[in-house]
């Protein structure tokens, strides 16, 4: 969330991380602080951050790796690391924004499903090769709970049911445990709600979560997944990530 950091803490942090791991180091930068005000407060950002210099600090960012001394100060460590800079987006601006400096591009359609259409064919209509990528590059998050069969899928996903309409409601919680017959103890509203915020999921048994796994990228032909499993216990979570990476192989 770079609003909250400066550009050069954030160079030397990354920095020192690609000294420790060359190679194996991806950095996302999303607009949004990611929390309320008193946290932003907290963080004492101060000038800026508000997430409108954006744009100019992502630039600034690039030009401490470059080490192009367009900012007049060396990132160090961080000067000339190699590290991949992902632009995060859930709205048509981190698509505009990824696309003008030919950077890969991560929509977060696990929570924020509505634009993702859009945003892929933006991004990838207005891309402009560049030093670090040719083509564009689009990584789209997508949720997968899945199980041994599909009425275990479905009772395991409750959880996170439960935590989008909390959040929906203004009361954000912790994630639940699951609970049995959730949807059909809400109203129209919180499943039509519940449809369109989880459209980016797979909930089932192993042929079913292939199944839908393979739709879901031959519709948006994402280039990687980004996957998350919001299940309450932990050995659901990990099984539920080696059923959809088993699925996966079968591509």
């Amino acid at each position: 969330m770079l609003p909250n950091h400066s550009p050069l803490q954030v160079a030397e942090a990354f920095g020192t991380l690609d000294a420790l791991f060359p190679g194996r180091v991806d950095l996302g930068l999303g607009r949004a602080p990611g929390s309320d005000q008193r946290v932003a407060a907290a963080i004492r950002r101060g000038l800026g951050g508000d997430g409108n210099d954006f744009p100019q600090d992502v630039i600034e960012l690039q030009s401490y790796f470059a080490d192009d001394g367009q900012t007049g100060v060396r990132a160090t460590p961080g000067a000339g690391a190699k590290v991949d800079l992902w632009i995060l987006g859930s709205s048509l601006f981190g698509a505009q924004l990824a696309a003008a400096l030919g950077l890969p591009y991560a929509f977060a359609s696990h929570f924020a499903p509505g634009l993702l259409d859009e945003a892929s064919d933006m991004y990838r209509r207005n891309f402009r090769p560049s030093a670090a990528l040719e083509k564009p590059h689009l990584m789209l998050g997508f949720n997968v709970f899945a199980a041994d069969s599909d009425e275990e899928a479905a009772y395991l996903a409750t959880s996170q049911q439960q935590a989008f309409v909390a959040i929906r409601t203004g009361r954000g919680i912790q994630l639940p445990p699951p609970v049995h017959g959730y949807r059909e103890s809400l109203g129209p509203q919180g499943n039509v709600m519940l449809d369109q915020v989880l459209s980016a999921s797979a909930i089932g048994g192993p042929d079913k979560v292939r199944d839908q796994l393979a739709a879901f990228i031959a519709r948006t032909g994402a280039d990687e997944l980004m996957l998350t499993s919001a299940m309450f216990d932990h050995d659901a979570r990990r099984k539920s990530l080696t059923i959809a990476a088993e699925a996966m192989r079968s591509f």
